[in-house]
């Protein structure tokens, strides 16, 4: 793999960052899309490659399975591909935080193996979410952390480490990215 190959990733949360936080979805019929994902998302596979990270204790804990998961999550990728936007790959913790594995949210795991599957460079990369543990997964990565005040977001916000990005939604998140990719290129 060559520096030209190397390119730039949003990694972005499911449930209350692109899709209505609505607990343990168990089918497509319960995905409600915000209304600005798609449009910003459009926008950002012009210079990022898009992947979803999420993480769904609720197999863990018995309340939903991985398949119906799976098929949420792929309905997900299919719907944004009808509109136009390619997510390259759905990453799924389904832990609970006690069980201390590796892929759960703040560590970088599906992070670095975007990394190495798919040539990302995590320095000019950015994650988005409704949480702050998406927050400190980018700096854990060396990205940048943006966090939503979407979903659990107005809740959580307190616990968000301090000088962080924050911004209302899905869309702001989009048009700050591009704002920043457009001052790194000017130098």
């Amino acid at each position: 793999m060559t520096t030209s190959d190397i390119a730039p990733a949003v990694f972005l949360d499911r449930d209350g960052t692109i899709i209505e936080d609505r607990g343990h979805l168990r089918s497509a019929s319960e995905v409600v899309f915000f209304p600005d994902s798609v449009s910003a998302l459009r926008r950002l596979q012009k210079h990022y490659r898009l992947f979803v990270v999420t993480h769904q204790p609720g197999i863990g804990r018995g309340l939903v399975s991985s398949d119906e998961v799976a098929k949420v999550n792929e309905y997900v990728v299919s719907e944004l591909l009808k509109q136009g936007v390619t997510i390259s790959a759905v990453y799924c913790c389904p832990h609970t935080r006690d069980v201390g594995c590796a892929c759960i949210k703040p560590n970088p795991y599906f992070l670095q193996k975007a990394a190495r599957d798919y040539g990302i460079d995590l320095a000019a990369s950015f994650v988005v979410g409704d949480h702050p543990h998406d927050v400190v997964l980018a700096d854990n990565a060396g990205a940048t952390g943006i966090f939503v005040l979407t979903g659990h977001g107005v809740q959580h916000r307190a616990e968000l480490p301090r000088w962080r990005i924050v911004v209302p939604g899905i869309r702001e998140a989009a048009e700050w990215i591009l704002a920043s990719d457009v001052v790194r290129r000017d130098n």
